[in-house]
């Protein structure tokens, strides 16, 4: 059961299912493809996405618990115009780090190699110790270049901060790359291949690299064996992206690339992860990648995409998605609550517009509520 209630908040809208309080909330100034997180204290910490979809800019804004509106925006790349955002499935990641620094990393637009797609950069920057801007852009990629569908960014509270993208000359033999650092953000190392089974990866599929405060690191990614077998696997490192175990996490056999999207959010006990199989999106905690149990929203599926998630503190999952997005074409936001079993509880609800190329973002806050950015 849900009630919906208006809340003086600007461009904002709330609903209570089964007990949690929902809150939706449009992107500061137009913006598109939100990226939030909540940190030790409460604070959400956001970036969208502004400019032409083949190059823009990203901007951070952040809101204590107390306030009632973000903050004023801080530009995050250093150079113009040099984040894309065509397809969904690109854009910027954000990742809390040690003490709470802000990580941003993107794929390149083809702006800045004057419009040519060839050996597009993976750009990486974090908030300066002022907190008042961030460090000048730089690229991280040393020598495994051929980005497509846009790189992850992940970091713990122990000082270790990763980037990974998948490149390669075909979509079967593509590989996940990760280049890793030990001291929050300033030097990596050479990017290595996380994983040695050939597996291939979707090119112009999204991927999602995700950090545990204890260090845990998670990469998943679809992938293109055989070009029709694009399914979904989860890595995960507990040697700080040193090796990683794997797992297929869900199949799908499909000629076409489905230009998806997933995400991965640290619960109460558990990490969990949320991702699109055959047209409906599906979430299952992934701590333990031998007990991966998808599942999903009620209702009918066939064009949902883009999924995001977060926990609150009682153990309930919030999942939303877009619904009908596609190609130049809006999306219809969508929203369900889970128990802390993975169980559906309720119905979904379904309401705001999603912008052109967006998907929407969660978060859960201090006090067990959530909110929704689209």
């Amino acid at each position: 059961m849900f009630r919906w209630i208006l809340i003086a908040c600007g461009v904002c809208f709330g609903s209570t299912v089964y007990g949690a309080s929902v809150q939706l909330v449009r992107v500061p100034d137009g913006g598109i493809q939100p990226q939030v997180a909540s940190d030790n204290m409460g604070v959400l910490h956001l970036i969208y996405f502004k400019g032409e979809a083949m190059g823009g800019d990203i901007f951070y804004v952040k809101q204590a618990v107390d306030d009632s509106s973000f903050s004023d925006p801080i530009q995050v790349n250093s150079i113009s115009e040099s984040i894309i955002a065509t397809g969904t499935v690109r854009g910027a990641h954000l990742a809390l780090g040690r003490k709470g620094r802000v990580h941003v990393a993107w794929m390149s637009s083809p702006v800045v190699n004057g419009g040519k797609h060839e050996k597009l950069p993976m750009f990486y920057t974090h908030l300066n110790d002022a907190k008042t801007g961030f460090e000048p852009q730089r690229n991280v990629i040393q020598h495994a270049y051929g980005l497509d569908g846009g790189g992850s960014v992940a970091a713990d509270s122990l000082g270790h901060v990763y980037v990974a993208w998948h490149a390669g000359p075909e979509e079967a033999t593509r590989k996940v790359w990760v280049s890793a650092s030990a001291d929050d953000g300033e030097t990596f190392a050479v990017e290595q291949p996380a994983w040695g089974k050939e597996t291939g990866a979707c090119g112009c599929c999204g991927m999602r690299a995700f950090a545990e405060p204890s260090g845990a690191l998670y990469v998943m990614y679809r992938s293109a064996t055989e070009m029709v077998n694009r399914d979904m696997y989860v890595l995960k490192s507990e040697d700080y992206g040193q090796t990683f175990n794997g797992v297929n996490a869900h199949g799908w056999e499909v000629q076409s690339c489905p230009m998806s999207t997933a995400i991965m959010a640290l619960g109460k006990t558990n990490t969990w992860a949320a991702w699109e199989s055959k047209g409906q999106v599906y979430l299952s905690s992934v701590g333990n990648l031998s007990h991966i149990q998808p599942a999903n929203p009620s209702g009918e599926g066939g064009k949902n995409k883009h999924p995001a998630l977060a926990q609150n503190k009682e153990g309930n999952v919030l999942l939303a998605w877009s619904t009908g997005a596609g190609w130049k074409k809006t999306g219809i936001l969508a929203y369900q609550l889970f128990d802390v079993f993975g169980n559906a509880l309720g119905e979904p609800v379904v309401g705001e517009t999603v912008p052109v190329w967006s998907r929407p973002a969660v978060a859960a806050r201090s006090d067990g509520s959530f909110v929704v950015l689209y």
